[in-house]
């Protein structure tokens, strides 16, 4: 199923409480360079909820339709599996977006995950 910015809606209210938690997680996100990534629980971390890696995945999951945009693809699991590919318009957009930026993927996962890995907790200290 393709997805469209007209079909899709946030996972959260702009009402909840939570949204913040979402616009700071999309904040660290854009920020983010090029030709690097980072995991959920390194930005849930940065954020100082280290227990909410799957709010972290919430969060990108509704960051298709945000203005500015958010470079989602930027995002992965702590292994470096491409865990959010599902949320893309299509199966292999995820990784199309991050081999344009060099990053080498293999069987769903980044290959030299350790060299390309971003840790806000470093990076924006």
């Amino acid at each position: 199923m393709k997805k469209n910015k007209s079909s899709l809606e946030l996972p959260i209210d702009s009402n909840s409480k939570n949204y913040t938690f979402f616009q700071n997680v999309w904040d660290v996100v854009r920020q983010i360079p090029e030709g690097r990534v980072t995991s959920y629980g390194a930005i849930a971390s940065y954020l100082g909820a280290k227990s909410s890696s799957r709010m972290v995945g919430w969060a990108m999951h509704g960051s298709f339709i945000i203005t500015p945009p958010v470079p989602a693809q930027r995002v992965v699991n702590r292994n470096g599996m491409l865990t959010g590919k599902v949320h893309f318009a299509t199966p292999t957009l995820m990784e199309e977006l991050l081999h344009k930026e060099g990053i080498r993927v293999e069987k769903g996962k980044i290959v030299d995950f350790e060299k390309v890995f971003w840790d806000p907790a470093i990076e924006l200290g």
